[in-house]
């Protein structure tokens, strides 16, 4: 609507015209006006505040009559949920008229506020006496910058000079609320005078007072002395203080340990400004505080490495049961670092679903190699100075994560975990991923400078591990030197072996319980796995398992306990679970796709519906881009080979298409839906339900062709687990079936696929 705009209020806060301000806005009003005003007013605002600060809910006549239209130059949503914003004021206008909309958000009608007459002379004298008395201003006060100086010099406009003046003075909000609602520049020019006369004034009081505590400065200087000679007298004595104790202390530790020469030096350094630095002096703690870190610092401390290949191979399967592949990968990886401790080799990363052992294994290899562990998890993270430690000019600065994980472990050569680098953050606090990469690589690593230790630490000697859910979201610059590590979901019989070699032991240890007095059959176990968890891991089978030993105890049942279905529901209540595959009823347009999450795979079902309409297409279930990407493609295929599949030419232009993924509190992305959308859209057109016991994974191009896709192991054991017994898919995906478990292949029957042809003439013909 011309001349109405909606309205942000602002409590305190005042945006004059010429002037740019930052906001983080918490409350869900504001941030909708904003939005509000992106979608509908070109990111233009009027931004009001109530001459009532402490009022909740302003009356419209709390309202001063004057606002400013302002233009939301950018908006960027913070990870706590806060929308940060940045304004610059445009204009003055006079409101009216103001109502609300469906969003709750103001709106008014304006109208831009002409500027009155005056005349040249009293513009020219008020610019020149503004301008020497801000110089005046800015020049007695070290620390305002000398640059807002170049733009005020710069500005020739009466009516811009007064509002960029008002914005940079510190005015009270009343009286800057009267200065927005004048209109005329060279009485606003007279006002900001009588404010600058006053600043000026408080200026020479502050110079007077600086000259006093300065002759105070003095006399602490005096005492200085005194008490340096009162120091002397007590060393001729015998008696010390604490402090010189201290240094004392300090000073054999320096000589009694094991540094380098610049350490040394810069230890040295520190324990002389100690010394002299006044008892009174906040800065006192904060070099005892350094010097504290730079003793407790493993400089030149290493631990011996286990060398023995039997020894770490052992460690690994004690704790961990299968996981060839990976248990193969760190032996190779192990055995090269031991032959050429210098070889520059990639960084281990593990990358898997949660709860399939990431961190567990790397501990385990810790405790192969006789190293000290440490765990930092960087998910989430957005701050680099987490990482690589804050300058110690800032109050209550430490050093970063790496070095207080080598203060804690005692050692240089330890085991660090660097959890969940594919959720790090890059934002406008700074970039993890890039500290991160100096961190690891061995070209750098070895010159790492805590901003906070601010000398050179040899990182080189560190076993980094990292982890990763997912591959592709681990940073461009890291990938290329990790050595990836698939850790993939567990089969039934695996987690079945996993609860009776490693999770009931230790469950019976915790609980003091004998293993002969509680009885789990595998048929029992695999109804566990099956009804009351869902996942990749085995978090929630042992959180089951040790439920189900509490509750045991509760009911003082610990003698010749045999489990059956029958005790699993009176301890655990109604399935948790069940297989909806084929218990569901079907019907044509649905089609089960095979899919991984964070939780391992999942079967997922698409349903399609088509109904009179004029060729639109909804998509609902929570997708990201690239899965709408793959309806498009899935709806170009068939639209470009209608004759081939018996579709009409006018079907496409008479129906509405709407395509649900189910699961829709689960967000989806990826390519390898493909194949399943558009079976799911021909079983609707020909009326033909498909099967619950097909399943299928492939990514489709335009021309029908069944591309490669990722994640085949933890599809098909999913597909597995639902009782699905037919899987498509797709050809270029052959070589990795060697890596699939004997028990999958064997019952299920799987079918490779070059071009989705292949599909439509086994489901369909």
């Amino acid at each position: 609507m011309k001349n109405s705009l909606p309205i942000l209020l602002l409590k305190s806060l005042l945006i004059l015209p010429n002037q740019e301000v930052k906001l983080e806005l918490n409350n869900d009003l504001s941030k909708n006006v904003v939005l509000f005003s992106a979608e509908n007013y070109h990111n233009e605002l009027l931004v009001i505040s109530p001459k009532d600060q402490m009022e909740e809910m302003p009356e419209v006549s709390d309202l001063p009559t004057v606002a400013v239209v302002c233009k939301v130059k950018s908006k960027i949503e913070l990870p706590s949920g806060n929308l940060r914003v940045t304004l610059r004021g445009l204009f003055r206008v006079t409101i009216k008229n103001l109502k609300n909309t469906k969003n709750e958000a103001l709106i008014c009608n304006y109208k831009k506020l002409e500027i009155p007459e005056y005349t040249e002379i009293e513009a020219l004298a008020t610019k020149k006496k503004l301008k020497e008395m801000i110089t005046s201003y800015v020049k007695n006060d070290s620390s305002i910058s000398n640059s807002i100086l170049n733009v005020i010099k710069e500005i020739e406009d009466l009516n811009k000079l007064t509002d960029v003046i008002a914005a940079f003075l510190p005015i009270p909000f009343l009286k800057k609320l009267e200065y927005i609602e004048q209109m005329n520049p060279v009485i606003r020019g007279q006002k900001l005078m009588e404010e600058l006369k006053i600043e000026l004034e408080i200026q020479d009081l502050e110079a007077q007072l600086e000259e006093k505590i300065q002759t105070g400065l003095e006399e602490n200087q005096k005492e200085f002395i005194l008490k340096e000679k009162l120091k002397a007298i007590q060393e001729e004595l015998g008696s010390q203080n604490e402090k010189e104790l201290e240094i004392q202390n300090y000073s054999q530790k320096l000589e009694a340990g094991n540094f380098d020469t610049q350490i040394k030096k810069k230890i040295k350094s520190e324990i002389k400004k100690f010394e002299y630095t006044n008892e009174m002096s906040p800065e006192l703690s904060n070099i005892r505080n350094y010097l504290d870190w730079m003793f407790n610092l493993p400089w030149n401390t290493s631990s011996p490495d286990e060398k023995h290949l039997k020894n770490i191979i052992k460690a690994l399967d004690k704790s961990h049961y299968g996981m060839a592949e990976a248990k193969n990968k760190i032996i190779e990886y192990i055995a090269a670092k031991n032959r050429n401790p210098e070889i520059i080799a990639p960084i281990l990363c593990f990358v898997g679903p949660a709860g399939v052992g990431k961190t567990s294994l790397a501990q385990s290899i810790a405790l192969g190699l006789n190293k000290k562990f440490y765990k930092i998890s960087v998910g989430g993270l957005n701050d680099s100075s987490v990482l690589n430690g804050h300058r110690r000019t800032y109050l209550g600065a430490n050093p970063g994560k790496i070095i207080e994980a080598l203060k804690r472990c005692g050692t240089n050569n330890p085991v660090i975990l660097i959890d969940e680098v594919d959720k790090m953050v890059k934002d406008y606090k700074g970039d993890p991923s890039s500290v991160l990469l100096d961190i690891l690589d061995k070209n750098q690593n070895k010159f790492f400078i805590d901003h906070y230790i601010e000398e050179e630490f040899d990182l080189s000697k560190i076993l980094f591990i990292l982890t990763a859910n997912h591959v592709e979201n681990i940073p461009v610059e890291l990938f290329d030197r990790l050595e990836i590590v698939y850790l993939s979901s567990y089969t039934i019989l695996e987690k079945i072996e996993i609860a009776k070699r490693y999770l009931l032991p230790e469950i019976y240890q915790n609980h003091l319980i004998e293993s002969k007095n509680i009885k789990f059959s595998d048929a029992i176990l695999k109804k566990i796995i099956l009804s009351y968890t869902k996942e990749a891991g085995v978090r929630e089978l042992e959180r089951t398992l040790t439920s189900i030993i509490r509750k045991l105890i509760v009911l003082d049942e610990l003698e010749n306990v045999k489990l059956t279905t029958e005790k699993l529901l009176s301890l655990l209540g109604e399935e948790k679970y069940e297989s909806e595959t084929l218990e569901r009823t079907n019907f044509p347009g649905k089609v089960n796709a095979l899919a991984v999450t964070t939780l391992g795979g999942r079967v997922m079902p698409i349903e399609v519906v088509f109904y009179e309409g004029t060729g639109n297409v909804k998509m609902t279930g929570l997708l990201e881009q690239m899965m709408t990407e793959s309806v498009n493609v899935a709806l170009s295929y068939l639209m470009a080979n209608k004759e081939d599949y018996g579709i009409s030419h006018t079907f496409f232009k008479k129906k509405d298409l709407h395509l649900h993924f189910l699961d829709a509190s689960i967000k989806k992305d990826g390519p390898s839906a493909g194949i399943s959308i558009t079976t799911a859209m021909i079983s609707l057109i020909k009326n033909k339900p498909i099967s619950p016991k097909y399943a299928m994974t492939g990514e489709m191009t335009l021309k029908g062709e069944v591309k490669k896709i990722g994640g085949l192991k933890e599809k098909l054991i999913s597909a597995l687990n639902e009782k699905v017994e037919t899987v498509f898919i797709p050809k270029e995906n052959q070589n990795e079936l060697n890596l699939i478990p004997k028990e999958v292949k064997e019952k299920l029957q799987i079918i490779e696929v070059e071009e989705y042809k292949e599909i439509y003439n086994y489901l369909f013909k």
